[in-house]
C-alpha cells in the first residue's frame, strides 16, 4: 500500500472515532460530516492504494461508492430514505460479490463456514426481524427486507471462499452490523444500539479495503 493510501487509512482512523462519539452524544450535525467522511476517505484509500488498476479494484470503489450513498440517505430515520439506503447497500453487497468473484473463491470449505455464520445469525436475527418488517412496511418493506438479508448472506459465504481472513472477517462483521442495525430498527431500540452499528461498520469497511488492496497486491 502507498505512503498516500496509507495516510488516508489514518485519517480513517482519526474521522471513525470522532463519528461514533457524534453518535453516542447524538450530535446529528457532526454526525452528517463524519459519517460520509469516513467513506470517502476509504475511496480514497482504495483509490490511492491502486484499486484502479485491477477489475477486482474497480468494483471495490463500486461497492464504496453504493456505502457512500447509503450513508447519506441513513442519516435519515425516514422510511423512504431508509428504504434507498436498504436498496444502495444490498447493491454495495453485490458489487463486493463480484470483487470476490475477481479474487477467486477457492476454498469452498471456508465457504461453509460463512454458510454456517449466516446460517446461525438468519436463526438468531433474521426470525424476529423479517416479520417485524412485514408487520410495519407491508409487502415492499418486507420483500426488501428479505432480499437484502439473502444477498449479505451470499456476500459472506462468498468473502470465506476466497480464503483471505481479512475479507471473510470484514463480510462477517458487516452481517453482525447489519443485524445490530435490524434489531435496532425493527425489533427494539437499545441505548447504544447506534453506536455498536457505527463501530462495526467501520471496522468491517475497514478489514474489506485493506483485504482486498492486500489480495489485488498478491495477485499482480
Amino acid at each position: 500500500m502507498s505512503d498516500a493510501a496509507l495516510i488516508s487509512l489514518a485519517l480513517v482512523a482519526l474521522v471513525a472515532p470522532l463519528n461514533w462519539w457524534s453518535v453516542a452524544v447524538r450530535g446529528r450535525r457532526r454526525e452528517w460530516v463524519s459519517k460520509p467522511l469516513v467513506l470517502v476517505l476509504l475511496v480514497g484509500t482504495a483509490w490511492l492504494g491502486g484499486a484502479a488498476d485491477s477489475a477486482a479494484g474497480w468494483w471495490l470503489l463500486a461497492a464504496l461508492g453504493l456505502s457512500l450513498v447509503g450513508d447519506v440517505a441513513l442519516l435519515s430515520d425516514a422510511q423512504a430514505r431508509f428504504v434507498v439506503g436498504l436498496a444502495s447497500f444490498l447493491l454495495a453487497h453485490v458489487a463486493f460479490v463480484v470483487v470476490f468473484a475477481h479474487l477467486g473463491m477457492p476454498r469452498a470449505d471456508l465457504g461453509l463456514v460463512g454458510l454456517a455464520l449466516v446460517a446461525g445469525l438468519a436463526g438468531v436475527v433474521g426470525r424476529r426481524v423479517v416479520p417485524a418488517a412485514w408487520r410495519e412496511g407491508g409487502p415492499a418493506l418486507g420483500g426488501a427486507v428479505t432480499a437484502y438479508m439473502g444477498v449479505i448472506g451470499v456476500m459472506v459465504v462468498a468473502a470465506w471462499a476466497t480464503g483471505d481472513l481479512l475479507v471473510a472477517a470484514g463480510a462477517s462483521v458487516f452481517m453482525v452490523s447489519d443485524a445490530i442495525l435490524a434489531m435496532d430498527r425493527f425489533v427494539r431500540g437499545r441505548r447504544f444500539g447506534a453506536l455498536a452499528v457505527m463501530v462495526t461498520y467501520h471496522l468491517a469497511q475497514v478489514l474489506l479495503v485493506v483485504g482486498v488492496l492486500s489480495a489485488i497486491g498478491n495477485l499482480t
